[in-house]
């Protein structure tokens, strides 16, 4: 089936250059942190890692060497698929061979046919949702949409965490930023939620239909205009912002957007349950997203069905996806999600596919199973990637043969009949259509 890949982080400016890679470690190793944790976990210098006093080739080589120990990781399966999907590479990564697969790589990615557009085509690939600020100016996504030479769908996907963050020290910097996009000066939260809506306007016209939020959890603090008003002014005159200040603003501004969606037939995304940038020395030497976040533990589920429960008030849930970094969170999220389905849309609201920790073999299958013992596991709207690389499409097959494999199990162990029409119906459903009717 094809790929409707309706969450990633790559970068739609290099799908419009149609970007060609010089080397493997470039396309492979060059953002991806997943990668950067388990040389680190090697005892590799960082130097060798992120540094810009080594050379890909030795990057390639650290990289090689942590691969045979990593048993029972989702990297050496995503990455032995990727090799053979790509580059046709048959063997096993390892520091002996590691110069055959350099050579190999760096050979293909000379050809025409692995430029970014290529490897997106090769990949079955309709559609791509990137991951795009409010004050973005769409640039490369109007030059994509207006190249009749790309078929596939590039849109863009509206991630407002910076315009809700009013407790970071930028934020002044960045209402500033805003106000310059949307033409609307911002000083207080009824400006901001003009200015919102006119640049929720603006990324609908180019096609957007999904959101997306990264929050500490999903919290519900309710508080009057006049007292958000005032929170955000301590902001915007780099004051200190209380922990029950943050929430209270956090929360208007999530019911404010959730309710804008619900008009724009928009999907929302929550991504909860990370904290992030532990290692504060590496942050000062590196910065984030660097591979330095892990699970959160708290995330009070009383408060997800009380915001859930304020939008269902004036019937005004968007479609949503939400997504726990934390595994012990599935259960919770597949009970509450029942209590507010809706006849608007099928499977209306979605626990999100294992994520970030848990795209591996076990935790896609814990996931999975949570789902169907608690839910529709039918309208499952399947994989995403949530990646910075262009091979990273590979993980749709991961994840479809880990899907297929327990259905497998269920059909082999009684609890579902041999009826292959039906089977192939949930299959393809799961791994396409029901991605495609759910965003429209």
């Amino acid at each position: 089936m094809p790929i409707v890949d309706y969450h990633c982080h790559i970068n739609p400016q290099e799908i419009y250059e149609d970007r060609k890679f010089d080397t493997i470690t470039q396309v492979w190793l060059g953002g991806d942190h997943y990668k950067w944790r388990q040389i680190r976990s090697n005892g590799v210098e960082e130097k060798y890692i992120t540094g810009k006093d080594s050379t890909d080739r030795e990057k390639f080589q650290a990289w090689a060497e942590t691969m045979p120990k990593l048993i029972g990781n989702p990297l050496y399966h995503w990455s032995h698929l990727e090799l053979r999907k790509y580059f046709g590479f048959q063997g096993h990564l390892n520091g002996d061979t590691a110069e055959e697969v350099w050579n190999l790589c760096n050979a293909k990615l000379k050809e025409d046919g692995m430029s970014v557009r290529n490897l997106i085509r090769q990949s079955n690939v309709k559609v791509i949702c990137t991951t795009d600020d409010p004050a973005d100016s769409l640039e490369w996504h109007e030059k994509i949409a207006a190249d009749p030479t790309f078929e596939v769908k590039v849109l863009p996907a509206w991630r407002p965490d910076k315009a809700m963050n009013v407790e970071k020290p930028t934020y002044a910097e960045y209402i500033d930023a805003l106000s310059k996009a949307s033409g609307i000066q911002i000083t207080n939260f009824a400006t901001l939620k003009e200015a919102l809506q006119n640049r929720m306007a603006f990324f609908d016209r180019h096609g957007c239909r999904v959101s997306d939020h990264a929050l500490e959890y999903v919290m519900y603090v309710p508080a009057g205009e006049v007292e958000l008003d005032a929170i955000m002014a301590k902001s915007l005159n780099h004051e200190p912002i209380s922990k029950d200040e943050e929430l209270k603003f956090k929360t208007a501004f999530m019911l404010f957007v959730a309710k804008e969606y619900n008009k724009l037939g928009w999907a929302m995304q929550l991504h909860y349950g990370c904290k992030r940038d532990n290692n504060a020395y590496m942050f000062e030497q590196i910065g984030p997203d660097t591979g330095y976040d892990c699970i959160n533990n708290y995330a009070p589920s009383a408060q997800m069905a009380d915001f859930l429960n304020a939008l269902s008030a004036t019937n005004e849930i968007p479609k949503t996806i939400i997504y726990s970094l934390n595994p012990n969170d599935d259960a919770s999220i597949g009970t509450i999600l029942g209590c507010f389905q809706s006849p608007k849309t099928a499977g209306r609201l979605q626990q999100g596919s294992a994520w970030w920790f848990n795209d591996h073999f076990k935790g896609m299958t814990d996931q999975m199973t949570s789902l169907a013992n608690l839910g529709c596991f039918g309208n499952f709207i399947g994989m995403l990637t949530d990646s910075r690389s262009f091979l990273s499409y590979t993980r749709h097959d991961y994840f479809r043969r880990i899907l297929c494999r327990l259905l497998g199990s269920w059909v082999e162990e009684g609890m579902y009949p041999a009826d292959m029409k039906a089977l192939e119906s949930i299959v393809k459903d799961i791994c396409y259509n029901n991605a495609v009717n759910y965003f429209g």
